[in-house]
């Protein structure tokens, strides 16, 4: 069979719903690293406290604090890279077994489909994971490459090229930070493509569950709030 016959065996349903998945997806990343002036995401309110914290390096001395916060946003990534190769390994794993999701689907009363339209909805998964690996991977690699550019901001603030190369670390991180974030989207969204299992209904469902999640932390959460007023807020305020 060829791949348009494989297709053909999904419904028309079915193919909504992928189509809103791909949508989603597509829109919210491009909302998020392009929102309006009067609402920004937190993706880029970020990016003027990374900046200042390049700012702040050239006059911190010793910079031990600095290099330990980005060990930690490197093992940040080096965790999610990893977490993904495993999910990986899983989903294919399925896909070469997918008699037992055919156990569980009539367990659950869920209409006997061909063994290709399984493994074709799991690829979809797995092609999201891997989205995410390469995003996580070059993410780690970029961090790299910011520690190595901060480790030559000299010392001497009177130095012409100082500032310049700070500069130059902070717009390294911030990409790293995107490419990170765009990584973690791409799990939320591989997450939602397995409510597909039960059924292109299960997958329209999770992906508007999804996408609102990724919106609301992003233009509507308390810490949102926090980053763009500022550390001043009130001690009784709870996490929403």
């Amino acid at each position: 069979m060829t791949i348009l016959d494989h297709l053909s065996l999904l419904t028309m349903l079915d193919a909504v719903a992928l189509a809103l998945l791909v949508f989603c997806w597509i829109t919210v990343s491009w909302r998020i690293e392009n929102p309006s002036a009067v609402r920004r995401s937190v993706t880029v309110i970020m990016v003027e406290y990374r900046r200042e914290w390049m700012r702040q390096l050239v006059t911190r001395e010793p910079r031990i604090f600095d290099a330990a916060i980005l060990t930690n946003l490197r093992q940040g990534t080096a965790f999610f890279a990893s977490g993904c190769m495993i999910a990986i390994g899983g989903a294919l794993a399925m896909i070469g077994n997918t008699e037992k999701i055919q156990m569980v689907a009539s367990d659950l009363t869920v209409e006997a489909v061909p063994n290709i339209v399984w493994q074709m909805k799991l690829l979809v998964v797995v092609l999201f994971l891997t989205h995410g690996f390469l995003k996580f991977v070059w993410a780690n690699r970029l961090f790299g490459y910011c520690a190595v550019v901060m480790a030559a901001v000299p010392n001497d603030i009177s130095e012409p090229s100082t500032y310049a190369r700070a500069a130059q670390a902070g717009e390294i991180n911030i990409r790293a930070a995107w490419n990170f974030n765009r990584g973690l989207r791409a799990i939320y969204y591989a997450l939602g493509t397995l409510a597909w299992l039960l059924g292109p209904i299960p997958l329209i469902i999770a992906t508007i569950a999804v996408t609102f999640i990724i919106w609301q932390r992003e233009f509507s959460s308390l810490p949102r709030t926090i980053l763009e007023g500022g550390p001043a807020m009130p001690a009784t305020t709870k996490e929403t």
